[in-house]
């Protein structure tokens, strides 16, 4: 009896208890990227409803339009308000629900310490932890397009004293937000410690992928820039709940009357502390993406990353300025000549770290055997992708052409080609890159060219237009700016065209979505290593990697990157080789 008692006790949990409640750090990252992924989709959704409405404003939205409630579509027709809240969750769920916890919580969890050769992060449970705040503060985000009045509709900013005095769909807002942000701080710090203390023997920091210098360099930046904005979303709830006036500056009146609050408050104070946290931001969506790109180029390429310690020094260097540049964001809130000098050179120099990192990229290629694998498609098409963006970037960082392009589709293009067509193809170039190693199947290449090729024509199609209709002068929040202003009327065309895009551009997830599933099932078993790649996730564990990642802690011999030297038996070198 004792002995089955025993046995009992020591069976397989059951399936549920394994997935949702493991402390494998390959299933909460597994998790993480199969959440976000929901949520991208989600947020993409959004995005449609409002490229109809830009597109064909006035008219009933086709299929969905009757389901959307006579309170933010009578009729199908989209009302304005409906369209404010569109605008604002989309940001906020394409940023903080779907970009972030899947260039982190998925591929980081996944990938760091398989990369390092630990068997697990350092703190398992504060990992599930992590993971839980993120699907938490997911759901009431969610949630509250279905509170009264609708979601939150104050932009993905949250500026106040709109913010302060908006529908109970913004206290939503900010709640999920304390939530995303403490998932955050604990995934960092977990991240941090790992790296520094888990690393298998011989692995110093110069023979880390540059992944996860990506990781790390993020992680930091996770950890000191978001507790200014939890505390900053902490005191805009308390205006909303508790009758404060943090931001609400004196004498305000709504709808002809006075507010009934202390005043004395700063709406500026919201701006400082929430782009102190929102430029960092960026780069926590730019580094990991730039990681993922640099493994895929030196494997595809069959060369060592060029410059890789030059590289290594930018990021973190990049990281470093970061936190003194927010304030381009605020050139036209009166700040001051000098104070506006100091930003705009501050934001001049940070863009050095970044050409050079993606200037050692493109040299990389030079003279390799390029491999033009699914992965390696996506990771080129990110470097012209995300120069484009930076580049467009560059007259918004100068006060005196930010002034004429602030709040326009100028700013939106610039934005979307750094984070869509930038980074979430880096993404997907991670998925078929690593996929193999956590499913032990590879994924269609003919349905991954389809995704690609078309993802790529559309996107360009949506975003380029952008630029064109900033320039013009139209204004990023209007929901029907092409009908209702003379002097934007032209550019309609343009908004039908990236309306059309758009709808494409889902379509071709569509093919991304059955190769995932197709895959799962149908595709070809690989070996441990069928990109015959060289770091530790390849060459030193099976896949899919077992619990513990390793039989044996590996042993690190040589630098992240060993292909193509000379006088070796194959043209890949692995870490761990003696």
């Amino acid at each position: 009896m004792t002995t089955q008692s025993s046995d009992a006790h020591a069976a397989v949990p059951p399936f549920w208890r394994r997935t949702l409640f493991s402390t494998d750090h390959k299933v909460i990252g597994i998790q993480y990227a199969i959440t976000a992924m929901v949520f991208l989709l989600v947020g993409f959704f959004l995005m449609m409803l409002m490229r109809w409405q830009l597109a064909y404003p006035g008219r009933p939205i086709p299929l969905v339009g009757g389901l959307l409630g006579a309170t933010r579509a009578p009729g199908g027709i989209m009302l304005p308000e409906f369209y404010n809240q569109l605008g604002a969750m989309h940001g906020t769920i394409m940023i903080f629900l779907g970009v972030v916890p899947l260039a982190v919580g998925g591929f980081g969890n996944y990938l760091v310490p398989l990369q390092i050769g630990a068997p697990d992060m350092a703190f398992p449970r504060l990992n599930l932890a992590s993971y839980w705040a993120f699907a938490a503060g997911g759901v009431v985000m969610i949630a509250s397009f279905f509170a009264p009045g609708g979601a939150a509709s104050s932009g993905w900013t949250s500026y106040p004293p709109l913010a302060d005095i908006a529908t109970t769909g913004q206290t939503f807002w900010l709640a999920g937000m304390v939530l995303l942000i403490t998932s955050s701080l604990l995934g960092s710090i977990n991240f941090i410690t790992t790296i520094v203390q888990l690393r298998a023997p011989g692995l110093s920091f110069m023979r880390l992928p540059f992944f996860v210098w990506s990781q790390l360099v993020t992680s930091f930046l996770l950890l000191l820039a978001f507790p200014p904005l939890e505390a900053a979303a902490v005191l805009q709830l308390m205006d909303r709940v508790a009758g404060t006036s943090f931001y609400l500056p004196s004498g305000l009146v709504v709808g002809g009357k006075a507010m009934a609050v202390a005043g004395g408050g700063s709406p500026l104070l919201w701006q400082h502390l929430f782009w102190f946290l929102a430029h960092p931001e960026v780069y926590v969506l730019i580094l990991p993406a730039m990681g993922i790109v640099a493994e895929i180029i030196a494997n595809s390429s069959r060369k060592p990353l060029w410059g890789y310690r030059l590289m290594v020094y930018s990021v973190v260097f990049l990281g470093f300025m970061s936190f003194l540049v927010w304030a381009h964001h605020m050139f036209l809130t009166g700040m001051g000549t000098t104070m506006s000098a100091f930003f705009q050179t501050t934001t001049m120099i940070i863009s050095i770290p970044s050409v050079v990192v993606l200037s050692s990229l493109v040299v990389s290629l030079w003279g390799g055997a390029i491999r033009f694998t699914t992965p390696a498609l996506f990771a080129l098409a990110f470097l012209p992708m995300f120069g484009i963006g930076g580049l467009t970037g560059l007259p918004l960082g100068l006060a005196a052409t930010d002034i004429h392009l602030h709040d326009t589709y100028y700013v939106i293009g610039h934005f979307h080609y750094v984070v869509a067509p930038g980074t979430i193809f880096a993404l997907f170039a991670g998925v078929y890159y690593w996929f193999p190693k956590a499913t032990g199947r590879m994924m269609n290449a003919r349905l991954g060219a389809i995704h690609f090729w078309g993802s790529f024509v559309t996107m360009n199609l949506i975003f380029m237009p952008m630029f064109i209709q900033g320039l013009a002068g139209m204004n990023r929040r209007l929901y029907d700016a092409g009908v209702q202003d003379p002097h934007l009327q032209g550019l309609q065309p343009w908004s039908v065209l990236q309306g059309w895009s758009a709808w494409a551009l889902g379509v071709f997830q569509l093919v991304f979505i059955v190769n995932v599933f197709w895959s799962l099932r149908k595709g070809s078993r690989v070996d441990a290593n069928p990109w015959q790649a060289t770091t530790l996730e390849w060459a030193a564990t099976s896949s899919p990697p077992p619990h513990g990642n390793f039989a044996v802690i590996p042993t690190v011999r040589r630098g992240p990157y060993e292909y193509s030297v000379p006088g070796a038996p194959a043209d890949f070198t692995p870490q761990n080789a003696i």
